[in-house]
């Protein structure tokens, strides 16, 4: 074959070789089997786990009264001033009428009625002065509430009242009461602090130290061991090996049991409270804070702990003048992190007898009172939120 030449006598380049395009990698086969693969397992995990998106949306409105309810926590209540009066009555039969007890006068709100002598089932006027204005009230007879009455403006009411019937006799009560919102000195109204309110204060508190006390407790067994469970200090010889992979597997060993089964063991050996709480959260902090120190210590500089050695320093010393400078910033963080995880560990092993504000928590939920569980929810989240930027605060000042 001739060589081509350009009119000005020299050779032509050659044609450029074509370059192939590269499969794509949904074209593989491996893709593709990895594809029917993770599909299979995600329609299997549909059917197991019987998801049902029809369920959640007919039954979704059926929780907008719990929403709204933990949307408006019961923090505080109207300060009330609570009044009443007690007046006597005689029930009477066909053939029996005892004499009516003489009402001695008194100050301050009064309750008449339109006859007080009545039979069983009659419907009587009960009515009233000098009572707080524009305040609800209730008329019971014998302390058993028979109706609501609402005073006007001057502060008086007037109710038709049906007497229950009864086979009693004799002289009966009828009792009113009137609660009313306290006004301050301003004229605005008057507001106290809710029992669950209260409540769940100290409970959170407690929830605090609890942490705090098991976050201790995890530190001081967890900060000697985790030395014997780096590599790069236990290497050199099999017995050192040995105890490191005996100390790492301690810790995989606590750290692998969840606290919620540790704190159920727990209060069955020392009882239900916050004592419980306090030794799961250790137990299971020795793990983790183990495993994390352990792994600090091995991500440290060589060049300090070669030095040391090279002075003919013993194992201890090298600990204290080579190990400890590098590693006590990264402690130090370590510790207010799981503080942090702790108090979020707290509120939930008080769910099943750890103490704390869970146990608060779990009887608001189980007596189905939603705005009093949202105190303690509410609280939870804001104590939190501040351990999260107070530990945010002290790691970023110390490390």
């Amino acid at each position: 074959m001739a060589q081509q030449t350009t009119p000005l006598g020299r050779a032509a380049a050659p044609p450029p070789i074509p370059i192939q395009e590269p499969r794509p990698f949904w074209a593989s086969w491996r893709f593709v089997a990895l594809a029917v693969l993770g599909l299979t397992a995600y329609v299997i995990g549909w059917r197991m786990t019987d998801i049902s998106i029809v369920d959640l949306v007919t039954n979704l409105p059926k929780a907008r009264h719990i929403v709204v309810q933990l949307l408006t926590p019961n923090f505080l209540n109207p300060e009330m001033t609570v009044q009443e009066d007690a007046i006597s009555i005689v029930m009477a039969s066909r053939d029996f009428t005892p004499p009516v007890p003489e009402r001695q006068p008194k100050p301050g709100p009064q309750v008449q009625l339109s006859s007080r002598v009545v039979t069983s089932g009659e419907t009587i006027q009960v009515s009233g002065t000098g009572w707080p204005t524009n305040a609800d009230g209730v008329i019971s007879y014998n302390d058993n509430p028979i109706a609501t009455a609402t005073t006007n403006a001057e502060g008086a009411f007037s109710e038709s009242v049906t007497m229950p019937t009864t086979d009693a006799r004799g002289v009966q009560f009828i009792n009113v009461k009137f609660a009313a919102p306290v006004v301050g000195p301003l004229g605005f109204q008057k507001y106290t602090w809710s029992e669950a309110a209260r409540i769940s204060f100290v409970a959170i508190i407690e929830t605090i130290f609890l942490a705090l006390m098991g976050t201790t407790f995890s530190v001081i067994v967890a900060a000697p061991l985790s030395f014997l469970g780096a590599r790069n200090i236990m290497s050199g010889s099999k017995s050192t090996e040995t105890v490191y992979y005996a100390t790492r597997s301690f810790f995989n060993i606590l750290r692998s049991i969840e606290t919620l089964i540790v704190v159920v063991i727990m209060a069955v050996i020392v009882g239900i409270g916050s004592f419980a709480g306090v030794l799961a959260i250790a137990i299971h902090g020795i793990g983790a804070l183990g495993k994390l120190y352990s792994e600090a210590i091995e991500g440290i500089d060589n060049g300090p702990i070669e030095a040391v050695r090279a002075t003919g320093a013993n194992n201890l010393q090298m600990v204290m003048y080579a190990v400890l400078p590098q590693v006590v910033p990264a402690f130090v963080s370590f510790t207010f992190y799981r503080w942090d995880i702790n108090v979020r560990m707290a509120t939930v092993i008080g769910l099943v007898g750890g103490g704390g504000i869970g146990f608060i928590l779990i009887q608001f939920m189980n007596l189905l009172l939603w705005r009093q569980a949202a105190v303690a929810l509410w609280m939870i989240v804001a104590v939190v939120m501040a351990m999260d930027y107070a530990s945010s605060y002290v790691r970023h000042k110390l490390v």
